[in-house]
């Protein structure tokens, strides 16, 4: 299978891609000569992995019939200072909130993803080292 995309070059440092059918602008903040159009590329890299995994634990939650109310993936991800600036470090955390939520499927949903299904996880951890924690708040 090959994905494929084209980037197109607007106007300063404003580029757009479509991605599926959808306009995704990418661009510098002001005080980086751009027009802050748009995200800047490393962040939607941390989107992409937030995305993937997130997808991935509330699929494997559906077929476990686990009900959350809340979700969410945080990244911390440490960076280089000097050129090229990359990512050394990330971290995912991935925060939930129910009612009488089961920790030890949860984790699990956490960890299938994580460590088996995640596809932009698993090219990061080619790359820098990678860590997950869960949290959960029974409301």
């Amino acid at each position: 299978m090959i994905h494929s995309i084209k980037t197109v070059w607007k106007e300063n440092n404003i580029f757009e891609t479509d991605v599926d059918g959808h306009n995704v602008v990418i661009d510098l903040a002001e005080d980086a000569g751009g027009n802050n159009a748009g995200p800047r590329p490393k962040k939607l890299l941390l989107v992409a992995a937030a995305g993937c995994t997130g997808l991935d634990v509330v699929e494997i939650l559906k077929k476990m019939r686990i009900d959350i109310r809340g979700f969410n993936v945080q990244i911390e991800s440490e960076m280089t200072e000097e050129h090229p600036k990359q990512y050394t470090s990330l971290k995912v955390v991935y925060e939930f909130e129910g009612e009488n939520l089961p920790k030890e499927k949860v984790e699990r949903a956490c960890r299938l993803s994580f460590e088996n299904y995640c596809g932009v996880l698993a090219m990061y951890k080619k790359a820098v080292p990678v860590t997950y924690e869960v949290k959960i708040r029974n409301l």
